[in-house]
């Protein structure tokens, strides 16, 4: 999801962002093989050196079918402490990484001890081989391949956001990479979504950007959202339809909304109190439906938390009627604002900053001047 107003930034370029946001959207299923040896632990033996600095070990570990035994390494018995590793476990290594998971206890195992903890997990001893060949599968999107790429240590900025601007090369790089990947059959590209709002609010040239990115073969489905009628194209005199370009307007496929029925209205508003786990009784659903039939729905999500927090405050468990009637009152709707505003319009201060206050008893009206010398009259 994009914001419109979110390219407009100092830190980089308009297309450079809706590139990024192309990109986060188009994601690449990568499938490897990898070794791993799984198996249930039965001896975990460690020789330490006189100075502790060096050590070496023996695993041995088995299957339904077969035991065998390994050298460790410094490294894999530092592993193998951190994970807790005793025997007993099952555990699966990664021969390509070394990395150690823990699949749980051994059932043959499971009366080693009278008291076990919660976290405690039985699984069976694996049959077969120790060694075998699994497919795995990662989901990354192109933007997160270019940030890894685009410098030294990079993908420690996918964790802090601070990606800048990424050259075009690199970009042109992980295409030509992708595209091998795919011919080869080990990547996978799953075309996602990009959702932009306000979609009013970009300019001709962001316009300009989208409408030749949209011809490209990785473009993803894009969804706008307008909440405009005839406006101005931003950056133009020119005036169309939602504030877009006719000619960009022409590849837009347009989806029409009808305003919320009463029933449609009540089931929002329910789903809305229960997402917040406010309990409504029905005569306060029913005048929560009225009353965003008459004004908006928006307003009637609004009143369901003010009208839980009075029915807290007199300990009651379900909103009552009461509840969203008091609520009614205290908190305007856009057009009972306005009218206070036009019915109270001289007690505002003015544009041009003068205000008329009404003085009691009938006093004549009188002029006080600021210090900028605009006067202002006082009745």
């Amino acid at each position: 999801m994009l914001a419109s107003s979110e390219i407009f930034s100092l830190e980089m370029s308009k297309t450079e962002a809706l590139t990024q946001a192309f990109r986060k959207s188009i994601g690449v299923r990568i499938t490897e093989e990898s070794e791993i040896i799984e198996g249930e632990v039965v001896e975990i033996q460690i020789d330490r050196s006189v100075t502790g600095s060096n050590k070496q070990g023996k695993l041995t570990i088995k299957t339904t079918d077969m035991e065998t035994v390994y050298d460790m390494g410094t490294k894999m018995i530092d592993s193998m402490t951190k994970e807790k590793v005793m025997a007993g476990d099952v555990i699966s290594i990664d021969k390509a990484s070394g990395k150690i998971t823990k699949l749980g206890r051994s059932y043959t195992r499971s009366r080693d001890y009278d008291a076990m903890g919660a976290d405690t997990k039985f699984v069976q001893c694996p049959d077969g081989e120790l060694q075998q060949r699994r497919e795995v599968v990662h989901t990354v999107s192109l933007h997160e391949i270019d940030v890894i790429n685009s410098r030294t240590q990079g993908f420690l900025a996918l964790f802090s956001g601070d990606t800048g601007e990424i050259r075009q090369e690199v970009r042109q790089q992980i295409d030509t990479k992708v595209a091998e990947w795919k011919e080869e059959g080990k990547a996978e590209l799953v075309p996602g979504v990009l959702f932009i709002d306000e979609v009013h609010m970009l300019d001709i040239e962001c316009f300009s950007f989208i409408n030749r990115a949209l011809e490209d073969q990785l473009a993803p489905i894009v969804i706008m959202a307008s909440n405009r009628g005839n406006t101005k194209i931003r950056g133009t005199n020119y005036s169309s339809p939602h504030g877009l370009p006719l000619d960009f307007l022409d590849r837009t496929v347009i989806v029409s909304t009808t305003p919320y029925q009463a029933e449609e209205i009540r089931q929002i508003l329910a789903i809305r109190a229960q997402e917040e786990e406010i309990d409504l009784s029905p005569d306060a659903l029913a005048l929560l439906t009225k009353i965003g039939s008459e004004t908006n729905l928006r307003y009637a999500s609004n009143l369901i938390t003010t009208s839980y927090l009075l029915a807290q405050k007199r300990k009651a468990t379900e909103v009552s009627i009461d509840d969203v009637q008091r609520s009614y009152k205290l908190f305007y709707d856009p057009d009972r604002s306005v009218k206070f505003v036009t019915e109270f319009e001289k007690r505002f201060i003015s544009v041009d900053g003068d205000v008329t206050l009404s003085i009691p008893n009938g006093s004549a009206p009188a002029t006080a001047t600021g210090a900028s010398g605009d006067a202002m009259e006082l009745s």
